[in-house]
């Protein structure tokens, strides 16, 4: 059945509207072609985002796990995190079978799961997304307004949703793709009259200026994937990796100094990415983490209640009503993404994948 699912011909058209979607850039250089990433390497390549939080806190954990390092070396898998600027650059490596694992946003694990390209381990993030104002007191007013956003992000997402609660859509405003590290500034500088992003950028807006505002919110979710064909390839490999994941959250929960020693990490993983110091501080970050996902006790597990809506049906409803996914994409892609088992496996034998055993380079 299962090879039955990844031969399926609508995965074809979710990829070929996701390369749409990015034919401005397509045919330039991209700063992550400096990766080397290839398909089916030796190496376990896993794809981080260190100017997001609480995501970018969890991957500079990952990377620093000598634990994980090692078992993944003895099975001939080294370990290598790569830092992307935004998830969407993430799909079509997963895709691709160039990245065997990454944390993403909600409209990318979305696009991959439909793809069924990668299957989702689990939860690492679980907040809001808003869109920000300046001199505007309502959504109706940002028709004819520059809008910085993220091109298929969750950030992206909320902003559709709000538009469209508004009565508008995205051909009534200018769109500025940005990074979500520049948007307070170009806010703050008039490049923008608005833009749409996730902590701590919000915050940084809002503590600049009077005159910025929050007018829509948006719930937002990140996700840990693995690539599918990593874990048909390699089952072991991927369960060792998803330990990590584990331990990581694990490490950050025990202690204060454990959080502000990861905060530390992923400033210093921002800092490599962009050459510059990064607009959020430590403590800003220690606090993201806390509310967004140490603060949920079940997570990573991701909870449903018996009978309740699948996190990202409505999501995907929205985005198909909006031609923004093919029409001829199946639910059961995502579905199938969500019933990966790995996590269940790895929680049970704790001992086996020494999910209490911290060693990390401090």
């Amino acid at each position: 059945m299962e090879k039955k699912a990844l031969g399926a011909k609508p995965w074809l058209a979710v990829l070929a509207l996701f390369c749409c979607l990015l034919l401005p850039r397509a045919g330039a250089a991209e700063y992550f072609d400096a990766y080397g990433l290839s398909a089916a390497s030796a190496a376990l390549d896993l794809g981080g985002q260190p100017l997001g939080y609480p995501s970018g806190v969890i991957s500079a954990v990952m990377q620093r796990d000598r634990v994980l390092r090692a078992d993944l070396n003895a099975l001939g898998q080294p370990l290598k995190v790569h830092a992307f600027k935004r998830g969407a650059d993430m799909v079509d490596l997963l895709a691709a079978d160039r990245l065997e694992a990454g944390l993403l946003g909600d409209m990318p694990t979305l696009l991959a799961a439909l793809a069924r390209s990668v299957v989702v381990v689990g939860l690492v993030k679980q907040t809001s997304t808003a869109i920000v104002v300046k001199g505007v007191s309502q959504v109706q007013g940002l028709a004819g307004k520059r809008i910085g956003y993220i091109p298929l992000s969750s950030a992206h997402s909320t902003l559709l949703q709000g538009l469209t609660a508004a009565g508008l859509t995205e051909a009534d405003v200018s769109l500025v793709p940005l990074g979500v590290e520049m948007m307070p500034e170009a806010l703050a500088q008039g490049n923008i009259d608005a833009f749409v992003a996730w902590e701590p950028a919000t915050s940084l807006a809002l503590g600049r200026s009077s005159q910025n505002r929050v007018v829509f919110r948006g719930l937002s979710t990140d996700y840990f994937v693995l690539s599918r064909a990593f874990v048909q390839r390699s089952p072991e490999a991927a369960d060792r990796v998803v330990a990590g994941f584990v331990r990581a959250l694990e490490w950050l929960r025990l202690s204060q100094k454990n959080l502000d020693t990861a905060a530390r990490w992923v400033l210093l993983d921002a800092q490599a990415l962009t050459g510059t110091s990064p607009a959020a501080n430590a403590p800003q970050i220690v606090a993201i983490t806390r509310r967004d996902i140490l603060g949920i006790p079940s997570a990573p597990v991701i909870l449903r209640s018996p009978g309740a809506p699948h996190p990202l049906k409505s999501e995907h409803e929205f985005l198909l009503r909006l031609g923004k996914i093919p029409a001829g994409s199946q639910w059961d892609g995502v579905v199938q993404a969500f019933s990966h088992d790995g996590l269940a496996r790895v929680l049970a034998g704790a001992r086996k994948y020494q999910l209490r055993v911290y060693d990390y380079d401090l």
